[in-house]
């Protein structure tokens, strides 16, 4: 796996991963930056709720639950000095789908957190306290 990170002015960048896709990154304008996109740190968020939540609709998927939607709300407290690492993360999910099995979905929130999710589990591994909830709505 590659990426590369290319400075564009003030506090602007441009990553661009190995499979060719572009990303912008920004700081706020109190950093230099015009907010023209997410900050870095933001970006591991958006990272680590990618990769659980690929876990959690192919677990589901594989078990043959009625998926319609899938979202991740996560929430963060970063340390007070620097470096100002991430110390808490919280995800709840919302599962939608018709006749959902909860104890379906509970596996897999578990799997991804104890198995499959690399980005959480070696969040964790460098001291990140990281919890997980769900709710189940029926469509």
């Amino acid at each position: 796996m590659q990426a590369s990170i290319t400075w564009d002015g003030n506090a602007k960048f441009v990553g661009i991963a190995g499979s060719g896709h572009e990303v912008i990154m920004d700081g706020p304008p109190d950093h230099g930056g015009q907010n023209l996109g997410p900050r870095p740190m933001e970006m591991l968020l958006l990272g680590l709720g990618g990769c659980t939540s690929f876990d959690v609709m192919s677990i589901l998927q594989k078990s043959r639950q009625d998926i319609t939607n899938c979202m991740a709300h996560i929430e963060a407290e970063r340390a007070n000095e620097v470096p100002s690492v991430f110390t808490k993360i919280h995800i709840h999910f919302v599962v939608s789908g018709n006749k959902l099995k909860e104890s379906q979905v509970k596996r897999a929130v578990t799997l991804s957190a104890e198995k499959y999710c690399s980005a959480s589990i070696m969040l964790e591994q460098g001291g990140v306290d990281i919890t997980h909830s769900f709710e189940i709505k029926d469509v």
